[in-house]
């Protein structure tokens, strides 16, 4: 007999989410093996001793958290995913029927805090690795990757003309030039406004100042950052992080990466001894920077 599902959408009286989730599950693994109580000893100093309960800071972190393994860069669309899930409900510490905070109070948060608490946390939960036998720390791998702005080249404005200081007669000349070129119609789709030279010296973005014009083989251009990390070669342990403008070349972002990555190891008794990276980072003040520090490239 052919079967066919009821649903009557009636009110469950008795649900506990542990239940639910599966031992196995990323967040509840990550929720029982990360310390995460040190964050109210990191954020107190943030807040005022009156007014009303913020949002706990230790489920703003799991929420920044799972924004990222969940690849969701809208509070809005975060807030609803979570509301969704029942692992990730359990991971965050809510009930079934228990409201999520507003995305926007998530968005005010992320505006209280200074970049030394996330590095905190990034410190503490790189200790915790060493500890459980998960970093070597004798070889680490390089690389770098672009990471897309928050912010469109529509939204691109025009810088301000510096004042020029070269004689009269040079301006002139200059200014001739120009409005030569404008006048000519040059080739087909031209004038269109889209087709209007874009770079980093001629415009910049209101919506994130610091994003800039880069682009690589196969991928269209954008607003992006430069994203450098250092991987431990053991387990594949992150052990540096850090973000720069995205126009600039790897070689020259290596002297403050390796600044980070040696002061972490350090803190955790380990010695780097041997740096894997491409021929992006490769200049002779590199190799005289890891010579110094007895670092084999």
């Amino acid at each position: 007999m052919q079967g066919k599902k009821l649903f009557l959408d009636k009110e469950v009286v008795r649900l506990r989410l542990s239940e639910r989730v599966p031992r196995h599950n990323l967040y509840r693994r990550l929720a029982e093996l990360v310390e995460w109580s040190f964050l109210y000893d990191a954020t107190r100093d943030l807040y005022s001793h009156t007014g009303q309960p913020s949002l706990d800071p230790v489920v703003f972190f799991k929420l920044v958290l799972v924004g990222r393994l969940e690849n969701l860069v809208s509070d809005r669309r975060l807030v609803e995913h979570c509301a969704l899930r029942l692992d990730i409900l359990l991971f965050l510490g809510y009930e079934v029927d228990e409201e999520l905070p507003w995305h926007s109070t998530v968005s005010r948060t992320r505006q209280l805090f200074p970049a030394s608490v996330f590095e905190r946390l990034f410190d503490h939960v790189f200790a915790q690795c060493v500890a459980r036998g998960l970093v070597a720390g004798d070889t680490q791998a390089v690389d770098s990757a672009p990471v897309k702005a928050n912010a469109s080249l529509d939204s691109l404005c025009e810088k301000q003309a510096a004042a020029r200081t070269a004689p009269a007669h040079h301006l002139r000349r200059e200014a001739a030039r120009q409005a030569k070129r404008r006048s000519e119609p040059g080739p087909l789709g031209a004038q269109h406004e889209k087709a209007r030279l874009l770079s980093n010296k001629t415009h910049y973005s209101p919506t994130d100042p610091d994003a800039r014009i880069s682009i690589k083989p196969g991928k269209a251009r954008a607003l992006n950052y430069l994203c450098s990390l250092a991987v431990d070669t053991a387990r594949g342990v992150i052990s540096h992080v850090q973000a720069d403008y995205a126009d600039s070349r790897d070689s020259l972002h290596l002297p403050r990466l390796l600044t980070g990555l040696q002061r972490r190891l350090r803190a955790n008794e380990l010695r780097l001894r041997d740096l894997l990276a491409d021929a992006g980072y490769a200049n002779g003040a590199n190799y005289a920077l890891l010579e110094a520090q007895q670092v084999t490239a």
